[in-house]
């Protein structure tokens, strides 16, 4: 999953090479970190939170199959 959402948030942004993903993992629940350029975390979140939102549905979706829950946190 993480290699998914490096690759959704690659093709969103203008600089794909600064983008990087953490992944912190609990006994019930992955937390991924989600690191951006600064110019380009307008284009992660979408107008208003669109985009970020659509992002969390699919790690939601993913992780539901993984009987995991999936966080998505957005860093500056």
């Amino acid at each position: 999953m993480k290699a998914l959402l490096e690759d959704i948030a690659k093709a969103l942004v203008d600089k794909p090479e600064d983008v990087s993903v953490q992944q912190v993992e609990g006994e019930r629940t992955i937390v991924f970190e989600l690191r951006v350029d600064k110019s380009d975390i307008g284009k992660v979140i979408g107008k208003q939170g669109n985009t970020a939102r659509a992002i969390r549905t699919i790690l939601g979706a993913a992780g539901t199959k993984l009987k995991m829950r999936c966080v998505l946190e957005i860093v500056e």
